[in-house]
């Protein structure tokens, strides 16, 4: 039977690089990190400078980097704390650091195999394919990277983490504490609805999630249910509970994951609701989308229906999660050295592959991009 790894050893690994989407700092910088969100698109940039208006009334400034840098110290603490000297790098796809500023400090530092960790819970292009192609395409564009994979230094990435124990219990205490702050507003536990958000994704692309192993839905769908089975025993009474998306664009004639969470308030105001709580268990901390789209759009739309409404908090650096982060670097390494590890799940669905399976996570199901992506069966696979 396969082994839980004990061993805190990190080995073939000698650094671990945070990986993540980034964000501007500065008014200035909205408008360039835009164009690399959407290189290839030809968005004009007054219509870059529209989108960014969510960006202008936070100062021109996102959260997410500071986010970052906060869940770096987090897993160096608890590395040290388990004694187990591996530096951490991060690095972005979209903004300063940016991916090859992390392989810069990977080859500074001396690193030779380096592990990925995405701060994208779930399984999807945008979520898991994307990241692999930028590292890959970064590589190639320095001249590192053949048929084999990587000539410099040498990327492993750790599986998609949604159901590990770690981000699931993070989730359930953040949701218990959102359902305390409810109560403390004088909404009643017992009657109020729990609204899962996440990032919204195009059909195409949640089709083609699938390959995973589920799809992009159905993986926020297992994580809602161990949540809510956690949440009733802490409550001692049922939850009702739905999933809903936010952050939509693109066009309107292309058709995304809905219900949309301000249309889904407004349906459970007209069923007779009157006290919610969302959890946004789609994203790791809480950046842009969850500042913007909920604390300020939902929330208000939840003002105007007249809903007791409370937003329960992100993963963030929460105890569980960095402890389960830790570990899942652990599993990795074990996989790594050929070891038959019993990887620790919660919910319905296996765990993940930590070597991404061909056809895997693609923008559109069975149209390869050309692409090359590392961390997977095959670079172009």
């Amino acid at each position: 039977m396969p082994a839980t790894p004990r061993s805190l050893d990190v080995a073939p690994y000698d650094a671990l690089l945070l990986y993540s989407f980034g964000g501007p700092n500065k008014p200035e910088d909205v408008v360039p990190f835009l164009r690399n969100v959407t290189v290839g698109k030809g968005i004009p940039d007054a219509r870059l400078e529209e989108v960014g208006e969510h960006y202008y009334g936070f100062g021109g400034k996102s959260p997410i980097n500071e986010q970052n840098l906060e869940l770096k110290a987090a897993l160096e603490a608890e590395l040290a704390r388990r004694g187990i000297d591996l530096p951490v790098v991060w690095g972005n796809r979209n903004w300063e650091p940016f991916t090859t500023d992390a392989i810069d400090e990977l080859e500074r530092i001396g690193a030779q195999r380096a592990v990925a960790l995405v701060t994208s819970a779930y399984s999807s292009y945008s979520g898991c394919r994307q990241y692999r192609e930028d590292l890959a395409v970064v590589l190639e564009k320095r001249g590192q990277l053949d048929d084999s994979g990587s000539t410099g230094v040498e990327l492993d990435k750790i599986r998609s983490y949604f159901n590990h124990p770690g981000f699931v219990q993070a989730n359930l205490d953040a949701v218990a504490d959102g359902f305390a702050e409810l109560v403390a507003k004088g909404g009643d536990p017992r009657s109020a609805r729990l609204v899962f958000v996440t990032h919204s994704i195009p059909d195409t692309m949640e089709a083609a999630s699938v390959v995973s192993q589920a799809t992009y839905s159905a993986q926020h769908l297992d994580v809602a249910r161990s949540v809510v089975a956690g949440l009733a025993e802490r409550l001692g009474h049922d939850v009702a509970w739905d999933l809903a998306y936010c952050s939509r664009s693109g066009p309107p004639s292309q058709p995304w994951l809905e219900p949309d969470v301000n249309d889904h308030l407004e349906a459970l105001a007209a069923d007779g609701v009157t006290d919610v709580v969302m959890a946004p268990i789609g994203f790791v901390s809480d950046h842009m989308e969850v500042a913007y789209d909920l604390d300020t759009e939902a929330m208000a739309t939840a003002g105007e229906l007249g809903l007791t409404a409370v937003r329960a908090g992100t993963v963030s650096t929460r105890e569980p999660f960095v402890r389960g982060l830790v570990d899942l670097l652990l599993e990795r390494a074990a996989i790594a050295r050929g070891e038959d590890v019993a990887e620790a799940t919660v919910g319905d669905l296996p765990p993940f592959r930590s070597v991404c399976a061909p056809g895997c996570c693609l923008r559109r199901d069975g149209e390869p991009s050309g692409v090359p992506a590392l961390c997977g069966s095959g670079l172009y696979s």
